[in-house]
């Protein structure tokens, strides 16, 4: 094979390469922005604020402090508003109510034990009832914010895959071009 003809094929190879990947990250890049400016305006809307450090649940007040008196703007925000406070709380609220840490399901079972089985008092089915609404309503809100985390998180990772993209892609259009250069240095009669 002629060394001209082997060194346009690359050439070649290395231009397609390029556009391919300097139009993907164009893609992830606005596929990053994308998914941080959703995060951020849902967040927002939602409005959302951690406490003073003071009001911050003991067993988590040391890593919820770099947040306090902030508004929930970020996935990583939210993903500790739900694991760190929202969780204590829930935990808390189940061991004022029931005497032990329990989950959602575990204290709805005992709801629908206590009214059907009838040997429970109307003001312990109520107590279950109101623990059962309120732990209910922090695996929403946990869930709901996780939610925002995970996606925040994966346009994260689509804003570190647009400048790895953007890097290679620039990388490949330099060395085309030096193919091409190349290509007019190497004598007709050269081969592989």
């Amino acid at each position: 094979m002629r060394r001209k003809t082997f060194d346009k094929i690359v050439t070649f190879v290395g231009f397609g390469l390029s556009v391919f990947l300097l139009v993907l990250s164009g893609l992830l890049n606005w596929g990053a922005t994308f998914a941080q400016d959703s995060v951020k305006s849902q967040l927002e809307n939602q409005n959302i604020s951690f406490p003073a450090a003071e009001a911050m649940p003991p067993a988590t007040k040391d890593q919820l402090a770099k947040w306090s008196k902030m508004q929930v703007t970020t996935g990583e925000m939210a993903r500790d508003y739900a694991d760190l406070y929202i969780w204590e709380h829930m935990k808390g609220a189940a061991k004022a109510g029931i005497g032990k840490e329990a989950t959602y399901s575990e204290v709805s079972g005992m709801y629908m034990g206590a009214a059907k089985g009838g040997t429970a008092t109307p003001e312990e089915i109520a107590k279950l009832g109101d623990l059962r609404q309120t732990l209910f309503m922090g695996n929403t809100l946990r869930g709901l914010l996780l939610e925002a985390y995970a996606f925040g998180t994966l346009g994260n990772i689509a804003a570190i895959a647009a400048l790895a993209s953007l890097v290679g892609g620039i990388l490949l259009l330099l060395l085309s071009i030096a193919g091409i250069v190349h290509i007019r240095r190497t004598p007709e009669e050269a081969t592989i």
